[in-house]
């Protein structure tokens, strides 16, 4: 069995990826014929307990799902119908789930990133600025002035990687998720599955992003071509080392807002598990990136936070002696002074 077989075969057992099938060479033995049994949990009674698939139907290695519901069983079915039917399970809703075969890491990684990409609404809040003519009291009288006002507007921002993907005449899917670095991919790929697991419900608005890409972008954001998205100087397409990451989870803005801050907050507390992190917390708190990568390390690192602790310290210690300085300075002109007029 080949290394790619072996990974793959570990992570269909290691993952919620339900329909993630093992396609193994013809021919070829499968080196571990036990089966993955999938972990159903379920409250039943003893008369509902599950049957097994009659032995002529082929049986399926499937991940492991959590139902959310049990399907009534039809009461005006004839009893024996009733009582050798199985029942049948239902997986959550608000789980992501690819139903296809699963032949390399990578195809089920993309596929799965991507329906998190799909599932989030791309909606933000941005800054405009207005001009308007007003009248204020000015020395007594009444005159017409022209003010800037700003204020916070709803932003959908659906149609632009739509728009970028037609510019270099890629797939949506190839240019959202195949932009980024493999790397990065399974990092990001594992902890919003951990966050699935822990009850949130993690989405992508934004993944890979060339430099036309960026510049359209609105609000907070880096030069055009500096992203870590993915721009020129970064590496460009297939070396994006960045995505921002929301929760979809509720019915209104205001719901999904408060269940964001959550998905941020577990993201602090466990993404170093995965190797995930958010490098600017407040400042561009959907912002995530890997932990070992430049970014990260740039504005979290350990030795960024003494090199500026360093920094302030010189820098109060430069003060006070520019104070003390200035202050024998004044001292001694105070004396000269003195003495011109007391000779």
């Amino acid at each position: 069995m080949s290394s790619q077989q072996f990974t793959t075969r570990a992570l269909c057992r290691s993952v919620v990826l339900a329909g993630c099938v093992m396609a193994w060479p013809a021919g070829a033995a499968e080196p571990d014929a036990t089966p993955v049994v999938a972990e159903v949990t379920a409250s039943t009674t003893t008369e509902q307990m599950m049957t097994q698939p009659p032995p002529s139907e082929p049986a399926l290695t499937t991940a492991s799902i959590t139902p959310s519901a049990v399907l009534p069983v039809d009461e005006t079915a004839p009893p024996s119908t009733a009582a050798e039917a199985p029942h049948s399970m239902v997986a959550s809703v608000d789980r992501i789930e690819i139903l296809d075969e699963c032949p390399d890491i990578d195809v089920c990684v993309d596929r799965y990133l991507w329906a998190m990409y799909e599932r989030a609404p791309k909606l933000d809040k941005i800054r405009e600025t207005e001009r308007r003519v007003v009248t204020i009291k000015r020395k007594g009288r009444m005159v017409k002035v022209t003010r800037t006002f700003a204020k916070l507007v709803d932003n959908d921002f659906t149609w632009k990687d739509p728009k970028a993907a037609e510019r270099i005449g890629r797939s949506m899917m190839e240019y959202v998720i195949g932009g980024m670095d493999r790397s990065f991919k399974l990092k990001l790929f594992h902890t919003l599955h951990a966050a699935e697991a822990a009850g949130l419900a993690p989405g992508i608005t934004s993944g890979f992003r060339d430099d036309y890409r960026q510049e359209i972008a609105s609000g907070l954001k880096a030069a055009t071509n500096r992203s870590y998205h993915g721009g020129s100087l970064r590496g460009g397409y297939g070396h994006g080392l960045a995505a921002d990451i929301v929760s979809v989870n509720g019915a209104t803005r205001a719901q999904r807002w408060v269940a964001t801050e959550q998905l941020w907050k577990w993201v602090d507390a466990n993404g170093k598990t995965f190797g995930i992190g958010r490098p600017y917390l407040d400042h561009d708190p959907p912002h995530v990136g890997p932990v070992d990568g430049e970014e990260y390390a740039k504005h979290r690192g350990a030795a960024v936070k003494v090199a500026a602790a360093e920094t302030k310290k010189h820098k109060r210690i430069a003060a006070r002696q520019e104070h003390h300085a200035a202050k024998r300075a004044k001292a001694i002109r105070a004396s000269a002074l003195a003495s011109r007029r007391t000779g």
